[in-house]
């Protein structure tokens, strides 16, 4: 999701590595304290006994402080891409009803017996295909705690027209087959059954209103071609008006880097090169769905839709499973410690 808007913060240019991923990878990660936990987590085994929960303080990625603005290619509109989806107009189904905060969206099947068995797993599928007929209502402002943004974007797509919203929508339903797999109770902000949104202050209320043990907002970037990578984004810490993260910052900082090292090591993508100096880690402070998050949080955009090479990673079905997988791996990881 690129982030066009005009709330935006002047962009920083983006950070270009040379060498092979794994090198420039190792060579980011080294520096910090921080690096070893990724590696860590990109290379153990499922039977390895898992880190402590607190995790250093030194996980701010190079984006800057905790007062983290917007990346290269995002500019400030909240949790949404501001390029149009070419692929939104098929899909032809949805109704014109309003949009209003609804019960969380969950599969209907009984949860099975397994290791996460009475955890609550709360996805977000990033944007909605319906969003670019709905301009009217996707471009009112909410409140998102710092200020006020749009309700949501239509996301971005790839350049051949498969769009973010068709990405996130599929990766979602094929990592709650994942989850609930082990006995979790996996809950959708929306599952294809809403014209539009739902906004994104809904989005948080609806982690919040199920008492989530986890929530992951899944989305992919439009940046520029050449920047290559997946990175997940953290809350920082953030106390204005209906914010205030001061209570999920640490557990959300260890549900993203487990995510981000399960996700390297079960998809073979590198971190980003262009955010967050090859940790594939990145702290925000402008996006409402974590702002407004009362349980640990995070989003994970899984590489750039823009870019020739993960564009034929992001519309393979086989990389979306292993994409599904890393993400169930990471979140299976942080609810067992």
């Amino acid at each position: 999701m690129s982030y066009v808007g005009p709330d935006s913060q002047p962009p920083r240019p983006p950070r270009r590595f040379s060498g092979g991923p794994l090198t420039v990878t190792l060579a980011a990660l080294v520096p910090t304290c921080l690096a070893g936990w990724l590696i860590y987590e990109a290379t153990s085994g499922p039977g390895g006994s898992e880190p402590p929960r607190t995790l250093p303080a030194s996980s701010q990625s190079a984006q800057g402080s905790s007062s983290a603005g917007p990346s290269p290619s995002k500019s400030g509109k909240d949790d949404a891409d501001g390029k149009g989806d070419k692929g939104d107009e098929a899909d032809g189904k949805a109704s014109d009803e309003p949009s209003t905060t609804k019960p969380p969206k969950s599969s209907g099947r009984p949860a099975a017996s397994g290791p996460l068995k009475g955890k609550v797993v709360v996805i977000d599928p990033g944007h909605n295909t319906g969003n670019g007929r709905h301009t009217a209502e996707i471009n009112r402002l909410v409140n998102v705690g710092t200020h006020r943004k749009e309700c949501d974007t239509t996301g971005t797509s790839t350049n051949n027209g498969y769009s973010e919203a068709q990405f996130t929508l599929d990766v979602s339903r094929r990592l709650r087959t994942l989850l609930e797999k082990q006995g979790a109770t996996v809950k959708f902000t929306q599952d294809g059954d809403r014209p539009w949104g739902p906004c994104v202050d809904e989005r948080a209320r609806i982690g919040n209103n199920a008492h989530a043990d986890a929530v992951v907002s899944v989305h992919a970037d439009g940046s520029a071609a050449g920047n290559r990578g997946f990175h997940v984004i953290l809350p920082a810490s953030v106390k204005s008006g209906a914010a205030d993260t001061s209570r999920i910052v640490v557990p959300s900082r260890d549900l993203g880097t487990r995510i981000a090292g399960r996700f390297l090591r079960a998809t073979g993508s590198a971190p980003s090169n262009y955010i967050g100096d090859g940790t594939g880690l990145d702290v925000r402070k402008d996006l409402g769905g974590l702002n407004l998050s009362t349980v640990p949080k995070v989003f994970i955009e899984c590489g750039n839709m823009r870019d020739a090479k993960d564009e034929a990673l992001v519309t393979s079905g086989a990389w979306r499973q292993k994409a599904a997988q890393g993400i169930s791996d990471g979140i299976k990881s942080f609810l067992e410690s």
